[in-house]
């Protein structure tokens, strides 16, 4: 993605160190992957919820994010910049999604994550 993050949080940090990773390390790769898609600065912007484990959120983590409308909003503005970044990625690559040319490539990251993301944002050629 070309970003370069120079800060990882010491309770994201935390949080990752702290979940059993189910998964093992695609499920790692996959949480940094969203979280780099998601950050806007050099700080890596993790989101808790993405990593189920009850285990994994500690008090601190639970007092320093409440749920509020806020926190809905920012979760909306978060995917449809997202969602933005997909489409302006699959635009540019005549919407091929794989391949050293296609989107993912572009994106920096792989296919079939980028393929989940289109699903779940609910993209498609016809409706952009």
């Amino acid at each position: 993605m070309k970003k370069v993050m120079e800060t990882i949080p010491s309770a994201a940090m935390d949080v990752l160190c702290r979940y059993h990773w189910p998964g093992n390390i695609r499920e790692l790769q996959n949480v940094i992957e969203r979280a780099v898609i998601i950050s806007a600065g050099p700080v890596l912007s993790i989101e808790v919820g993405d990593l189920k484990s009850p285990k994994a959120i500690h008090v601190e983590e639970r007092a320093a994010t409440p749920q509020s409308p806020t926190n809905g909003a920012l979760h909306g503005i978060l995917e449809e910049t997202e969602r933005r970044h997909i489409l302006d990625a699959l635009q540019q690559r005549n919407w091929v999604v794989a391949g050293p040319h296609g989107a993912a490539a572009l994106l920096g990251i792989n296919r079939s994550t980028l393929q989940v993301r289109i699903r779940k944002l609910g993209i498609s050629r016809d409706t952009a």
